[in-house]
C-alpha cells in the first residue's frame, strides 16, 4: 500500500518504520520548515523516503495524520481537496489541562478530523497506547497479541487499517462507527495517567480475550 506519514515523531516514526519493514511504500511527508525529526526518522531506515507533504498526500492511497492535535486544521485543512477518497488514520488526541479531554468530552477530535475532511474517510487507530509498544509489540512470555482497536464508519477504509494494525504486530478489534472515537481517546487518557502519571510499565497493552 502507498502510505504518507504527516508527523514524524515518536509515534509517527514508530509506524512508518513498522510499516516500512512489513513491505509498504512508506512516505514521510515534509514540512516547509523542515523537521529534526523526519530527518531521525528516515535515517533510521533505507525503505523510507520523503516528498514535500502536497507531493506525499497526492501520492498515497492511505494517510496516517500524526501530528499534535493542535495543529491538525493547519496542516489537513489546506490539504482537503487532495485528500478525497483518500483515508485518513487519525492517531492524535485533543489533550486538555490535567491531562483532561481536549475538546470537554463533547466530540471526538476524530469527528471533527472528518468535518475538515468530508471527501476522506477518517478512522481512529494507534491511539490508545505510547510510542514504546508501537516500536515493539512483541510480547513472548503470553499466547496473545495486543490488540488495537479502530473505529470509522467506513467499512472499506476499515478494512485497510485492520490490515495495516496486522502488518504492525496487533491484534485489530473493530469498536464500531467514528462515533466511538471519543472513547478511545478516553482510552489514551488513561493510558498516559496509568504509564506517565502511576509509575505503570509504558510496555502495558489491553488484549481481547474470547471463549
Amino acid at each position: 500500500m502507498n502510505i504518507t506519514v504527516i508527523g514524524a515523531g515518536q509515534v509517527g516514526g514508530a509506524l512508518a518504520l513498522r510499516l516500512a519493514d512489513a513491505g509498504h511504500q512508506v512516505v514521510l511527508a515534509e514540512s516547509k520548515e523542515g523537521s529534526a525529526s523526519l530527518t531521525k526518522t528516515l535515517a533510521r531506515s533505507s525503505r523510507l523516503s520523503a516528498a514535500p507533504i502536497e507531493d506525499a498526500v497526492d501520492g498515497a492511497e492511505l494517510v496516517i495524520l500524526a501530528t499534535p492535535y493542535g495543529a491538525n486544521a493547519s496542516v489537513i485543512g489546506p490539504l482537503a481537496e487532495r485528500l478525497v477518497g483518500k483515508v485518513i488514520v487519525d492517531c492524535t488526541n485533543p489533550v486538555g489541562p490535567g491531562l483532561s479531554h481536549g475538546l470537554k468530552s463533547e466530540r471526538s477530535g476524530s469527528e471533527v478530523l472528518q468535518a475538515l475532511v468530508p471527501g476522506a474517510s477518517v478512522v481512529k487507530s494507534f491511539t490508545i497506547y505510547g510510542f514504546e509498544n508501537l516500536e515493539d509489540p512483541e510480547f513472548p512470555a503470553y499466547n496473545v497479541k495486543p490488540t488495537m482497536m479502530f473505529c470509522g464508519d467506513d467499512l472499506t477504509a476499515k478494512a485497510k487499517v485492520a490490515q495495516l494494525i496486522t502488518d504492525c504486530g496487533f491484534e485489530p478489534l473493530d469498536v464500531g462507527g467514528l462515533v466511538q472515537a471519543l472513547h478511545l481517546e478516553h482510552m489514551t487518557l488513561l493510558w498516559v495517567r496509568m504509564v506517565r502519571l502511576n509509575g505503570h510499565s509504558p510496555r502495558l497493552t489491553w488484549a481481547a480475550l474470547r471463549r
